[in-house]
């Protein structure tokens, strides 16, 4: 505790006398100065013990006396010394009346004690304070220490909270809570997370402070590089001392050096699981097995479903355009205790989630999050369109690992045809081919291949297209497309005649057919 006023009336070699003010004895004081100015307040900074012996006030005038106080107690000092025995024998009633109606401390200082020896009590006082500090702080160290070392992120919470007398909380790179000291605190935790979102979008290292009608919290980034890799909440009724302050930092320190030695544990790890995914890639599940081990091994145990990413050509070059994504999987599987391989991939990230798991979970929560975002922008808006496009594979193992790379492939592909964020295989294979037919080039091509007839039929000599479409439909049977037509089979068999004839190609072929089908669904007529 820094030095008050009540100590130093308590301090005996000072022998200090209280003539007013008695109720705010235990005001803590910064500094003990002595100042004969009639006007010292533009020198004050606050917390001061002003030492006066009155050579330049009429401190027998109740309105001067009164006006001076009033100043000195609207500046912050905390005390006024008196020294009597030099210009007045005792302290002017108008002095102590003043201080009195005021509330400000008046302590009556003998002639045998100079002013030199309050200063030097007070900055001994201060002195012994600080020290006290610092030693707390070490001591605080040492223990924040011994607990991250055998219990982890939650025994330095733990003895953090002890430390500040409050409560303490750990983010992750999404905003999510991770861990808390005590338990009671998740919840009060919990209601921050958009403070801490606001924190993570500045570069590190960032602080703010929330001031709620519960407590005061501090929030601060952890890590080293330009995005925080988590955030510290803490928790306490008000301001936090010096000693803690120290155990605040001393906190940041640590989670800082945890956070990058797992960072370069994840690099490694990355190194690992490049290789893992190109074995299972080149169709070998066996070494890649092998080199999985225990820390992706158990991924390769359980249906897994393979996440193709990229970035868009119009999207902005801004960052690590995959770093939301990967701290939204990440957060996600690490919390539900599940294994993931986040693997850049060229220009492109790959990821390897467990099938119904959390990851994969993460993934379509962050599309559907980036829909969201191009939903709701402006027409017109440079944020029109998915930052990211997301292709999934439906659930495979390792001995299909490339297949499902292809799957994932070709759902990026119909994510980027469509502007969508995210398209699943498994909606592709259980919805409708005909929606793909909207692409420029397979229109062109349908106009291509029908051009001929539809020149035919403007001149008026018959209507080949329809009936083209008629018979197909009815899968080449002549009796019943006459009868969708209302004309007699041999005119329909006609007409297909010269259909073979215009488009130089045989009907009898099931490509044909195909094309000819798919392109009257296509074409703008044949989707009327």
């Amino acid at each position: 505790m820094p030095p008050t006023l009540a100590s130093l009336v308590h301090h005996s070699a000072l022998k200090l006398t209280v003539r007013a003010g008695e109720e705010h004895l235990d005001a803590p004081v910064r500094w003990a100065h002595a100042s004969e100015l009639t006007d010292p307040v533009p020198y004050m900074e606050g917390g001061e013990l002003l030492m006066i012996t009155a050579l330049k006030l009429d401190a027998e005038d109740p309105e001067a006396m009164r006006r001076y106080v009033k100043r000195l107690a609207a500046a912050g000092v905390v005390g006024l010394g008196f020294a009597v025995g030099v210009h007045y024998k005792d302290i002017p009633d108008a002095l102590v009346a003043a201080a009195a109606d005021e509330g400000l401390p008046l302590l009556e200082v003998p002639r045998r004690t100079p002013f030199l020896a309050i200063s030097k009590a007070v900055s001994a006082a201060i002195a012994a304070d600080q020290y006290r500090a610092v030693t707390a702080g070490f001591a605080a160290q040492r223990e924040l220490t011994k607990q991250a070392l055998s219990d982890g992120p939650e025994g330095l919470l733990g003895a953090l909270a002890g430390q500040v007398d409050g409560w303490a909380a750990l983010y992750d790179a999404s905003g999510a809570v991770v861990a808390t000291a005590p338990e009671w605190a998740t919840r009060r935790a919990a209601r921050l997370t958009s403070d801490v979102e606001r924190l993570r979008d500045r570069a590190a290292p960032a602080s703010a402070v929330v001031a709620g009608a519960e407590d005061r919290v501090e929030l601060h980034s952890i890590g080293t590089g330009r995005r925080p890799r988590a955030a510290l909440a803490v928790g306490t009724a008000s301001t936090l001392g010096t000693a803690e302050r120290y155990a605040l930092h001393s906190a940041i320190a640590l989670l800082t050096l945890t956070t990058e030695r797992n960072r370069s544990l994840q690099a490694a790890e990355g190194r690992v699981g490049s290789a893992v995914l190109r074995m299972l890639l080149a169709g070998e599940p066996d070494h890649a097995r092998t080199v999985a081990g225990e820390l992706y091994g158990s991924l390769l145990d359980a249906p897994f479903r393979l996440v193709v990413a990229e970035v868009p050509a119009s999207a902005p070059e801004d960052g690590d355009p995959f770093a939301g994504l990967t701290d939204a999987v990440e957060s996600a599987a690490a919390r539900a205790g599940e294994a993931l391989l986040v693997v850049p991939y060229g220009e492109r990230l790959v990821l390897l989630v467990v099938d119904g798991g959390a990851g994969a979970a993460a993934c379509v929560a962050f599309a559907q999050t980036l829909e969201a975002g191009r939903t709701e922008a402006p027409e017109g808006a440079a944020g029109d369109g998915a930052a990211l496009l997301l292709g999934l594979s439906a659930p495979a193992g390792p001995i299909a690992a490339a297949t499902a790379y292809k799957q994932a492939d070709q759902a990026l592909s119909i994510a980027r045809r469509r502007g969508r964020a995210l398209v699943e295989h498994e909606d592709l294979a259980a919805g409708s081919v005909l929606p793909l037919l909207a692409d420029d080039a397979v229109r062109a091509f349908a106009d291509g291949l029908l051009r001929a007839l539809f020149e035919h039929d403007a001149t008026g000599r018959g209507d080949l297209i329809a009936s083209l479409r008629a018979w197909l439909s009815r899968h080449g049977q002549w009796d019943a497309a006459a009868a969708d037509l209302g004309v007699h089979r041999h005119t329909l068999r006609y007409r297909m005649r010269r259909v073979e004839e215009i488009l130089g190609r045989s009907l009898d072929d099931p490509d044909v057919r195909m094309e000819l089908w798919l392109s009257l669904k296509a074409t703008s007529s044949g989707t009327e």
